[in-house]
């Protein structure tokens, strides 16, 4: 992954960027960031999932939801208004220091998640036995460059840029804008598939070679 970012960020400069090394500091731990996503998102899916299951008269048990969901619902069930509100001026905060960012630098280059790709499930495996903060944290284990710009709401798109050698799956470099800028990434986006194009770059095994003959 450090190789593809790597080669990213030479890519760039061949093509006038100035790039500069940052670290982003969001303004609080990571496990107060996480805690603070888990009650927001679960909260939410618990009031959507009444709102359903009272709609279609459905019962809010494990013959209509699959194990992470229901393990949300429960924890999302314990949140309260305090604990909610906290929340919502955690991500408040985290997107007004992310946003002073991009003050000073036009786009944020980040890997899209930090491991190369891996089998289809993986990431389920066991997720019968996780509590939904459990869960919660291992989704911001596979996507923790993602999280803060999805809090924000800034732009930001993943490019494949590069491929796994063994597999030839693709490998997404992140690019992030300011608010409003997502004109900004459509233009790099295009300007790297120009000078970079993926569009003939297929695993063994696609959608148009299926047995991966």
């Amino acid at each position: 992954m450090a190789g593809a970012l790597f080669r990213t960020a030479r890519l760039l400069e061949s093509l006038g960027h100035h790039l500069v090394e940052v670290e982003v500091d969001l303004g609080v731990d990571w496990e107060e960031f996480l805690l603070a996503n888990a009650r927001q998102w679960t909260a939410n899916l618990t009031a959507s999932v009444d709102e359903l299951a009272a709609a279609f008269d459905r019962p809010v048990d494990s013959s209509t939801l699959e194990p992470p969901v229901l393990a949300s619902y429960h924890y999302g069930r314990r949140v309260s208004g305090a604990q909610l509100v906290t929340a919502l001026a955690v991500r408040n905060r985290v997107a007004r220091r992310l946003a002073r960012y991009f003050d000073a630098y036009d786009v944020l280059l980040t890997p899209t998640v930090p491991e190369l790709p891996v089998p289809l499930g993986t990431h389920a495996e066991g997720a019968e036995a996780l509590d939904g903060l459990d869960w919660l944290r291992r989704l911001f284990d596979i996507g923790p460059f993602s999280a803060a710009f999805n809090v924000a709401g800034t732009p930001a798109m993943s490019v494949p840029l590069a491929a796994d050698a063994e597999t030839g799956l693709p490998i997404g470099m992140q690019f992030a804008a300011g608010y409003g800028h997502e004109g900004r990434l459509f233009r790099l986006a295009g300007q790297l598939e120009r000078a970079n194009p993926w569009s003939h770059r297929t695993p063994a095994v696609w959608a148009g070679n299926p047995a991966g003959s």
